[in-house]
């Protein structure tokens, strides 16, 4: 068994070093045979590709060859075009020569022409000249004047032409003028008339209490008199106790003493005490509510106007307004109105409708204090505007709503006329019969007084008068002349609210009877 092992041991050897030799040597020889084979291959590859490249540049070259044949052709072919065209440029080009050619030499001819025209003219011209100087010399010898005289008499004459030519132009632009503003004017006024149109309340002296019964008017009277005495002291009314029924009548000029007795006696009839001690409390209470409604007056006149930013001082006088009154007019409202008119024409006319209202509102604010100081309104007024730094262009048109003081700016000319149209308009004021009368027989009366006039009327309650001439005895340059002096007159003679018109009528008729 181990020998057998051994055999085949043995014989594994043997086969192996026989065998290892054996297999190198196919192996190398196989090798050598695909060395031998992929150099073949090798060759054989580098042979196609060097045909397959010279074939490639071949094919290459003959590309670049057609496509320098075509560029050279398109090249010819463009050339060509081009050569065309700057021939058929040069053909134009000559024909152009030849047209300016034939201009110039039109020109040339037409210049001759012209001077030989010119030549010709400059003949006429003298001839011209020569018979011109003869018909001057032969002029002046018929009319005996000179040329210098000749014309100075013509310029003379049309010189007179002109004058009256430009006179009736003038008159003309100046006549469409006053009645564009003025239709300009009566709409703006009366717009802002319509838009604002304040109550007025007609104040008089006096006031009237209503009593209970009659048998209070013993009591307010008290024992001895006490009592009406004590309520006279305290607030400088008179009680006039008559024969009315059931009335007392509070009489004073003071009409803010008036309502704090007024309000005082209310106060007690209510109350049913009266004694001095009782009097003394209700007057102090009614000077206490009078105090708040002057305040809330203020403040409601400042808040319906849109007034900012004024001190509370001025703000009470405002309200201390509500117990003044001008010819009637309550002032307060008077003042609320002036600036709602001023601010509505201010608006209109493109200018500061604030400023406007402020000094519309503000320019009786002197009213407040006339009673207690001295010096007209206006003056006190500016007084206590500069008191409180108020803006200049509001106290110039304080100073000059009434005329003391030219003003400065639009916004108080519109507070003049603001103030004007609300004390002239129909029910701002009262005025007596009387002195209504006598206004009225006084402007006819200045009227009448002018030469060549024949009737006066003054209509439309004194705000109008018309004027009839003699039409022999005033011409139309004339009437103009008079109706300005007539203005004159009654600005100077006559004190009146607002304007007056002064309407000159001039009247020629003819008259036939066809029998």
């Amino acid at each position: 068994m181990d020998n057998t092992i051994l055999a085949i041991v043995l014989t594994f050897l043997i086969s192996m070093a026989v065998g290892i030799p054996v297999g190198i040597l196919i192996r190398k020889k196989t090798a050598e045979s695909k060395i031998q084979s992929a150099e073949n291959e090798a060759k054989r590859l580098l042979e196609n590709a060097s045909k397959e490249a010279e074939n490639k540049k071949k094919e290459e070259i003959f590309k670049a060859k057609e496509e320098i044949l075509q560029a050279r052709n398109e090249l010819d072919q463009e050339i060509k075009e081009r050569r065309s065209e700057v021939q058929l440029q040069e053909k134009r080009i000559i024909q152009k020569e030849e047209s300016l050619e034939k201009r110039s030499d039109m020109f040339e001819k037409r210049e001759n022409e012209l001077e030989e025209r010119f030549k010709e003219l400059e003949d006429k011209k003298s001839e011209t000249e020569e018979l011109l100087n003869k018909q001057i010399q032969e002029l002046q010898r018929i009319s005996g004047l000179s040329t210098e005289e000749a014309k100075k008499q013509l310029l003379e004459t049309l010189d007179k032409q002109l004058i009256n030519e430009k006179a009736a132009l003038i008159k003309e632009v100046e006549s469409k003028a006053k009645e564009d503003a003025n239709k300009n004017a009566r709409e703006i006024l009366t717009y802002a008339v319509q838009k604002c149109a304040a109550d007025h309340t007609s104040e008089t002296t006096v006031s009237v209490v209503a009593l209970p019964n009659d048998d209070m008017k013993g009591r307010i009277i008290g024992r001895e008199g006490r009592n009406i005495k004590a309520l006279e002291t305290l607030t400088g009314i008179d009680l006039i106790i008559d024969d009315t029924p059931e009335a007392v009548i509070l009489s004073g000029f003071d009409p803010l003493r008036r309502e704090v007795a007024k309000i005082a006696l209310e106060k007690l009839i209510d109350d049913g005490r009266i004694h001095p001690a009782k009097i003394e409390e209700m007057v102090e209470k009614a000077k206490e509510e009078v105090e708040a409604t002057i305040k809330a007056e203020g403040e409601r006149a400042v808040l319906e106007t849109g007034v900012h930013g004024l001190p509370q001082d001025i703000i009470k006088l405002i309200g201390k307004l509500k117990y003044r009154t001008s010819y009637g007019q309550n002032v307060l409202n008077h003042s609320i109105e002036v600036s709602n008119l001023a601010r509505i024409m201010a608006e209109e006319l493109g200018l500061d409708p604030k400023l406007a209202r402020r000094a519309g509102l503000l320019h009786d604010i002197g009213k407040a204090l006339d009673h207690d100081m001295e010096g007209t309104h206006v003056e006190i007024g500016v007084d206590v505007l500069k008191k409180y730094k108020e803006n200049e262009i509001v106290i110039n048109a304080v100073q000059a709503h009434h005329g003391d003081v030219e003003p400065k700016t639009l916004e108080a000319v519109l507070v003049q006329a603001a103030d004007a149209i609300s004390a002239s308009r129909p029910g701002a004021r009262r005025e007596t019969l009387e002195t209504y009368i006598k206004r009225l027989e006084q402007l006819e009366k200045i009227a009448d007084s002018f030469d060549g006039v024949e009737k006066s009327f003054a209509i439309q309650a004194g705000r109008e008068v018309r004027l009839i001439v003699k039409p022999e005895k005033v011409s139309e340059d004339q009437m103009v002349i008079m109706a300005r002096d007539v203005a004159k007159r009654v600005e100077n003679e006559m004190e009146y609210p607002g304007q007056i018109k002064v309407n000159v009528i001039r009247e020629t008729r003819a008259i036939e009877y066809a029998k």
